[in-house]
């Protein structure tokens, strides 16, 4: 589990709307810059889009041995054979996405408040995302914790907490001694004028986390 934990550290979610060509230079920045896990995130896209898109970051990040997670789509996971995949609290159950997916493959379950984050590893999930950290413009229907609640999370599980939701490298300080293992960035890399920067001085806050 300390190596999911530790390629858990820096997790990138993608942007959507990046074109490809776009998107594959920003992860590749990031990666140099300490970016240990990406998450390909797709709300609109139709199935062929997504796979290829999928099909190219396995294939960049496979020559730097960084894991691709994929959002919601369990299908596209098994297609590109991506090391995890990520759900939701309204997507296909854990229990279900357990008996589709091989044994190797990661599962994360969102949560926001400790009575799915415990479910979740009962369920058998291999880590949590929790969110609404801070104020996030990237999900527009995302509830933001409670005061406090992220850490009662993260005390509540023995699995790997990351935190999501508005981190940026001015805000992550605020959460570092909460108990996560890693942050999950959208904006603050995918929008950034320099990415690889952006992603060094997050890693560098993360790494003050990781031995608190």
């Amino acid at each position: 589990m300390s190596m999911l934990r530790d390629n858990l550290s820096l997790y990138l979610v993608t942007e959507e709307s990046i074109p490809l060509g776009k998107l594959e230079q920003i992860i590749e920045e990031a990666i140099l810059g300490g970016v240990t896990a990406v998450q390909l995130r797709e709300k609109t896209a139709d199935g062929k889009v997504f796979y290829e898109k999928a099909l190219k970051l396995k294939q960049l990040l496979a020559t730097y041995s960084i894991p691709l997670f994929i959002n919601d789509r369990v299908d596209i996971a098994l297609a590109v054979e991506a090391e995890g995949i990520h759900i939701g609290q309204s997507d296909i159950p854990l229990s279900v996405v357990k008996k589709l997916v091989p044994v190797s493959m990661k599962i994360g379950v969102s949560v926001k408040n400790v009575q799915q984050a415990l479910i979740a590893e009962a369920e058998g999930a291999d880590y949590i995302g929790v969110g609404s950290v801070f104020p996030t413009v990237t999900k527009k229907d995302a509830s933001m914790l409670q005061h406090g609640a992220l850490k009662m999370i993260c005390q509540a599980v023995a699995i790997p907490a990351v935190a999501i939701g508005g981190v940026t490298s001015a805000n992550l300080p605020q959460i570092l001694d909460s108990g996560i293992c890693g942050a999950a960035i959208v904006s603050a890399i995918m929008k950034a004028d320099d990415s690889r920067e952006a992603a060094e001085i997050l890693k560098k806050q993360m790494m003050t986390a990781i031995v608190l």
